[in-house]
C-alpha cells in the first residue's frame, strides 16, 4: 500500500502536494476551510481536491474531507517537496484568537525560539526543559512555551521530543500552511529565434542521425563489433565507430544506444564462438522505409528508453568507465524526464526556445516544480535530454521542431517531417578526380549500392563519395562483375563517366581473382596417382571433403584423426606424415589420469557419532518448541483481521473504543482509549479519561494481546 501511495505522490506537482499537506495538517475538514488554509487560487485548491480524491489520497467521510491515514508519513522533504513542516492539528484545537493572544504576549526570546522550531519542522528536543509547569514558574523560553502548550510532548513513540501543534503553526503563518503562493509554476526563460535557422538545424540533424544509423549498421553487418563479457561495447570499438561515422564518441554512443533500443542491433556468436554486435532482421525492414519513417522509429525508441548514453566514458562508483550498451547504464526516471522536457518546450510560444545561459536552469526549476519528489539527479537527466534531443533533430537551436511537437503530443511525426525533407535524388555527379557528389539525399537503394562501390569522403547537404581500388574490389568481392560496375556508374551519373574511373575499374578487375584462397584441415599425398584417383572417385568418399590440388596431392576438410579412421574404413592403410616429411609410426602410449583422493567413509565410529549428534540436536529443538508453546499466552495467537480493522476504523474516525487486552502477567483488563497509530504490531492510544496536558496519557499495546475492540463513541 505504501508503494502505491508513493507512486501516486510522485505524480503530483508542488502545488498539489502543498494542498495535500494542508489537508494532513487540518485533519478532518471541508473544502471551504481548506481553501482558507492554502495560499493559492480557490479554483486551484478545489480542482486539486478532486484529483486527490480520484487518486485515493483523500476521501470524503461522513464527518468531512480526510487524507488517507498513511499519507502524512509518506510526505517527506521540505518546502521544495510541497511539505510545509507543520504538524497535524490537535484533536481539540484551541481557538486561533486565543493562540494569537498568547503568542503576542510571549517575550522576544520565547517568540524567536517558537519561530525557529516551526521553521525547522515543528519538532525539537526537550533537553533539560521541565514539563508540567505553570507559566509563572517557567525559567527558560522552552519551559514557557511548554507551559502555554505551544510546545507539547510528541508522544510515547518519540520520547524526549517536543512538537508544535498544527494550530499553533497556522496561527504563526497567518492561518495558512505556507508563506508564499503554491500554485505559481516557475517561468521558463525563452527567447525568439529565426524559424529558418531552427528548422534547417533540426531537419539537418534528423537527416544525419538516420544516415549515420544506416551507415553504422551496414558497417557492422560486414565487420561485427566485439561485445564485452557484460554484453557492452568496448572503448576501442566505440572509438572505431566514432571514427567511421566521423562524429565524437558521445554522439557515436547515442547512435548505438538508440539503434539498440529500436531493435536494430543484437548479439550473436562469430565463427570462433565469441559474442559480437550485428544488425538484426529488423534492420532490413527499417532501411527500406522512407527517411521520415526511419527517423520516427528512432525517435520513439529514444523517447521510451531509460538508457543514459551521455554517461558513456564517465567513471562509475567503482572508478571503472561506463561502456555503451552495458545493461546497468540506465535510469528509470529518464523516459519521464524526456517526456517532460518535450512537453515544456512544446508549451513555449511558437518560434521560441531556451534562452542562452538561463534557459536550461529555468527548465530544470520548472520540471522540479512539476515533479518535486523525483531523484536528485533530475538536473543531469534534464540536461542530457536537451542535448540528446538536439542530436536527434527534435530541436534546432533549442527550439522544438514541428514534428517534435507532434511526437510530444503522441501523434505520428512522420508526415510532418516528410513535408520538410528535401526530395531524394536519383543521381550523382562523377568528377575526374574519382569522386562522386550527391546533390542531396539519395534514394535508399542508390545510396546503398553506391556505398558498396565507393567510400564516403565527406558528409553534409552534399555527400562526397570517392572511388578507390579498395572500394571497387569490395564491390567485386560482394558479387559484382566488371560489366555491372561500369553499367551502374554510367546509369547513376548525370555527367559523363571520366576516363580515369574506367581505367580504375578495369585495372582492379584485371588483378581480381588471380590468387585463390581456401581452407583445408589435412592433406593426402601419394606417389601413386591411380590410387588417389580411385580414392576421389570412391562411392563412399563424398563425406571426406576431398579436393585434388595436384596429381599426387589431395586436401580434405576433415581433421587428421577423423580422416585416418575414415580412410581405414575404406580399406586403405594410410600413415601419418609430419611437417618435416618424415613418416610417424610407433606404439601409442595409453592415456592415464591421476588417482583421485577419496574422503574417508569407512570409519564406523565417526559416522555413528555424527548421526548421534544430529539426533540430539533435533530432540533439543522439538523440546524447546514445546516449552515455548506452553509459556505463550493463550491470546497471543488469537488476533484476527477484525481487531486491526476496528482499530484502523477508529483511527480514521477519531473515535474512542473499549479494548480488552492481556498484560505481561496474564491479567485480562479493559480500558477506554482513543487509538492514534497502528504500526509495527503496536497500538499507540490515548486514555479517554486523561487530562489534556498529561504526558503519560499515550500508551502502547501489543496488537496480538488485544482480544476485542468495542466502539463506545466518537471524539
Amino acid at each position: 500500500m505504501r508503494n502505491s501511495i508513493a507512486r501516486a505522490l510522485d505524480s503530483l506537482t508542488r502545488g498539489e502536494l502543498s494542498v495535500l499537506d494542508a489537508l494532513v495538517v487540518a485533519g478532518q475538514t471541508n473544502e471551504s476551510e481548506l481553501v482558507t488554509l492554502v495560499d493559492a487560487d480557490p479554483a486551484f485548491v478545489v480542482a486539486t481536491v478532486r484529483r486527490l480524491v480520484d487518486l485515493a489520497l483523500a476521501w470524503e467521510s461522513p464527518e468531512g474531507l480526510r487524507p488517507l491515514s498513511v499519507v502524512g508519513d509518506s510526505m517527506v522533504g521540505g518546502v521544495e517537496a510541497g511539505v510545509s513542516g507543520l504538524r497535524p492539528r490537535s484533536a481539540q484545537p484551541r481557538p486561533a484568537a486565543e493562540l494569537l493572544e498568547v503568542i503576542a504576549a510571549l517575550p522576544s526570546g520565547a517568540r524567536a525560539l517558537l519561530d525557529h522550531v516551526v521553521d525547522g519542522g515543528s519538532t525539537a528536543k526537550s533537553g533539560a526543559a521541565r514539563i508540567g509547569l505553570r507559566p509563572e514558574d517557567a525559567e527558560t523560553p522552552a519551559e514557557l512555551l511548554i507551559a502555554h502548550r505551544l510546545l507539547v510532548p510528541a508522544g510515547s513513540l518519540q520520547p524526549g521530543l517536543l512538537a508544535v501543534p498544527g494550530e499553533v503553526g497556522l496561527a504563526l503563518r497567518g492561518g495558512r500552511t505556507t508563506t508564499a503562493p503554491v500554485d505559481v509554476a516557475p517561468v521558463v526563460a525563452a527567447e525568439p529565434r529565426s524559424a529558418r535557422l531552427t528548422g534547417s538545424a533540426a531537419v539537418g540533424a534528423a537527416t544525419d542521425v538516420v544516415r549515420r544509423t544506416g551507415q553504422l549498421l551496414e558497417w557492422w553487418g560486414t565487420r561485427p563489433a566485439a561485445a564485452l563479457r557484460t554484453t557492452g561495447l568496448g572503448v576501442r570499438e566505440l572509438r572505431a565507430t566514432a571514427a567511421h561515422l566521423q562524429v565524437s564518441e558521445p554522439e557515436a554512443a547515442l547512435v548505438v544506444e538508440v539503434a539498440a533500443e529500436a531493435g536494430l542491433i543484437g548479439t550473436r556468436a562469430d565463427t570462433d564462438g565469441n559474442p559480437v554486435w550485428v544488425p538484426t532482421d529488423e534492420f532490413d525492414r527499417w532501411r527500406d522505409l522512407p527517411p521520415a519513417e526511419q527517423w520516427t522509429v528512432l525517435a520513439r525508441a529514444w523517447l521510451a528508453s531509460p538508457r543514459l548514453p551521455s554517461l558513456v566514458g564517465e567513471r562509475g562508483p567503482d572508478q571503472k568507465p561506463w561502456n555503451a550498451l552495458t545493461p546497468e547504464l540506465a535510469a528509470s526516471g529518464m523516459p519521464e524526464a524526456k517526456a517532460m522536457v518535450l512537453a515544456v518546450l512544446a508549451g513555449l510560444p511558437e518560434g521560441e526556445g531556451l534562452a542562452a545561459g538561463t534557459g536550461l536552469p529555468s527548465l530544470v526549476a520548472r520540471i522540479a516544480w512539476e515533479r518535486p519528489r523525483r531523484p536528485r539527479t533530475r538536473p543531469d537527466l534534464v540536461a542530457w535530454a536537451v542535448a540528446e534531443a538536439a542530436v536527434l533533430g527534435l530541436t534546432g537551436a533549442d527550439v522544438l521542431s514541428p514534428y517534435g511537437r507532434a511526437l510530444a503530443r503522441g501523434e505520428d511525426p512522420a508526415p510532418v517531417l516528410a513535408a520538410l525533407l528535401p526530395p531524394p535524388v536519383d543521381h550523382v555527379l562523377i568528377q575526374a578526380d574519382l569522386t562522386a557528389v550527391a546533390p542531396g539525399p539519395l534514394e535508399p537503394d542508390l545510396a546503398r549500392r553506391l556505398q558498396q562501390v565507393a567510400d564516403v569522403e565527406s558528409q553534409g547537404a552534399a555527400t562526397v563519395y570517392r572511388f578507390t581500388p579498395a572500394s571497387v574490389r569490395r564491390a567485386l568481392d560482394s558479387g559484382w562483375t566488371t560489366a555491372e560496375v561500369h553499367a551502374f556508374v554510367l546509369a547513376a551519373s548525370r555527367t559523363p563517366v571520366p576516363q580515369p574511373l574506367t581505367y580504375l575499374v578495369d585495372d582492379v578487375a584485371r588483378s581480381f581473382g588471380r590468387l585463390r584462397v581456401g581452407a583445408a584441415t589435412s592433406f593426402i599425398r601419394s606417389e601413386d596417382e591411380v590410387a588417389l584417383a580411385e580414392l576421389v572417385n570412391h562411392p563412399r568418399s563424398a563425406g571426406l571433403g576431398l579436393q585434388r590440388l595436384a596429381p599426387t596431392v589431395l586436401v580434405s576438410s576433415l581433421p587428421l584423426d577423423l580422416l585416418l579412421a575414415r580412410l581405414r574404413e575404406l580399406g586403405t592403410a594410410p600413415v601419418v606424415e609430419g611437417p618435416d616429411g618424415v613418416v610417424r609410426v610407433g606404439a601409442t602410449e595409453g592415456l592415464r589420469a591421476r588417482t583421485p583422493r577419496t574422503r574417508e567413509t569407512t570409519d564406523a565410529a565417526r559416522s555413528a557419532a555424527r548421526q548421534a549428534a544430529h539426533i540430539a540436536t533435533a530432540v533439543r529443538t522439538v523440546r524447546q518448541g514445546d516449552e515455548d508453546a506452553r509459556s505463550r499466552p493463550a491470546s497471543a495467537s488469537a488476533p484476527g483481521g477484525g481487531v486491526l480493522s476496528a482499530l484502523r476504523d477508529a483511527i480514521e474516525r477519531r473515535g474512542a473504543v473499549l479494548i480488552g487486552f492481556t498484560d505481561n502477567q496474564g491479567v485480562v483488563s479493559e480500558r477506554s482509549v482513543q487509538p492514534l497509530v497502528v504500526e509495527g504490531g503496536q497500538l499507540t492510544a490515548r486514555d479517554t479519561d486523561a487530562e489534556a496536558d498529561d504526558p503519560d496519557a499515550e500508551r502502547r499495546y501489543a496488537v496480538h494481546r488485544i482480544t476485542r475492540v468495542v466502539p463506545v463513541g466518537s471524539a
